[in-house]
């Protein structure tokens, strides 16, 4: 630690430049993912705003459960539908599995109020929001009996 602060003290330009870095680092990234809404503000947003909600999974997770009000636009179709939601005048929240794959689609869209649900379908699962359409998992073994390690 001693041997840190002395090379900072001896080559405070080097310091300074790599401040600055990692703030032009994380600005830049945060302008490149897009503005994060928590669970608690989208609802919030849905009924001041009306904002529009377009999940970006596959159908088949959509399927499986999805945000009340939720629009299923898959990621691999997005570009066929960017002129249409660049048209929505309200408000529009992309949501994903865990907000990342949002990020990208805000960069796609380009538009400046866009935004993506902080933690995607699993942050708002674990704010304890519900899900639309959740479906009881089906067990695998259907008709066959469970494996055992006892005789």
């Amino acid at each position: 630690m001693d041997r840190a602060l002395e090379f900072v003290g001896n080559h405070p330009f080097l310091f300074g430049i790599l401040a600055v870095l990692a703030v032009l680092f994380f600005t830049i990234e945060n302008k490149r993912s897009g503005k994060k809404v928590s669970p608690n503000t989208l609802g919030m947003m849905v009924n001041s705003q009306n904002a529009q909600l377009i999940d970006i999974r596959a159908k088949k997770k959509f399927a499986t459960g999805y945000i009340q009000g939720s629009r299923n636009i898959p990621f691999t179709e997005l570009k066929d539908h960017l002129d249409e939601i660049r048209a929505i005048e309200q408000p529009v929240i992309i949501v994903c599995d865990m907000g990342v794959q949002a990020g990208a689609a805000i960069q796609m869209i380009g538009k400046d109020s866009v935004y993506r649900l902080e933690g995607g379908v699993g942050g708002w699962q674990g704010a304890g929001m519900p899900l639309v359409g959740l479906k009881d998992a089906k067990p695998k073994n259907k008709g066959k009996t469970k494996p055992s390690l006892h005789k």
